[in-house]
């Protein structure tokens, strides 16, 4: 749940989104039949760098934020709990030693630190599935506005192809094909009206 990890989940999000964005809704048919020279030099590609989504992106770079807060706080919270319970326990032998308890006593406190730990145990296994719950919520916005930033973007443009392109995936791309910034610029701006938009529409309920 460190920041690393949540970071690579947004990557691999951000790849799987680029990947089947295209200039069009539809899925792409592929043939095996060769292509002539003239349709293939008509194709207009692009790329976008992943890692310059990632921090440059406001929306995600607030949300991934927000994750990192909430893994955090899970971490704390379980190792909170799991030193309590190891604490208890400790005492627990050291009295057993000091011969404090009698057979019933020990039989029930025994039992009762095996229940705190499979409490422990369930709270984590919750608290794990919530935030992976959270991370595909956010996956799932993320993805939704880059594919939908790109299908507004692309009517003008109208790239045949707009890769990702994210650490070496891509062997070699001229600079020249690179939209990273363009497509930030979008991206950032179509986000900072979002809340404008939320309040209007919400104005015009009220009416």
């Amino acid at each position: 749940m460190n920041k690393k990890n949540i970071f690579r989940t947004l990557a691999l999000a951000i790849v799987a989104t680029m990947a089947t964005t295209s200039c069009n809704q539809s899925n792409p048919q592929m043939d095996n039949q060769p292509k002539d020279s003239t349709s293939v030099s008509e194709l207009k590609i692009a790329f976008v760098e992943v890692d310059s989504i990632m921090t440059q992106y406001k929306f995600c770079k607030e949300q991934s934020q927000i994750l990192q807060k909430k893994g955090q706080n899970i971490q704390n919270t379980l190792a909170s709990k799991q030193q309590q319970l190891q604490a208890a326990a400790n005492n627990f032998q050291q009295k057993i030693q000091q011969n404090a308890y009698t057979r019933e006593q020990a039989e029930n406190i025994q039992a009762g630190l095996a229940k705190q730990d499979r409490d422990l145990q369930a709270l984590n296994q919750r608290l794990s599935n919530e935030f992976q719950a959270e991370t595909e919520k956010f996956n799932l916005a993320l993805r939704d506005s880059i594919q939908h930033f790109l299908a507004k973007y692309n009517k003008d443009k109208k790239y045949s192809i707009i890769l990702s392109k994210a650490g070496d995936n891509l062997l070699y791309a001229d600079k020249a094909y690179d939209i990273t910034d363009e497509v930030i610029a979008g991206l950032n701006k179509a986000y900072k009206s979002a809340p404008a938009k939320k309040a209007a529409a919400a104005k015009e309920e009220k009416k």
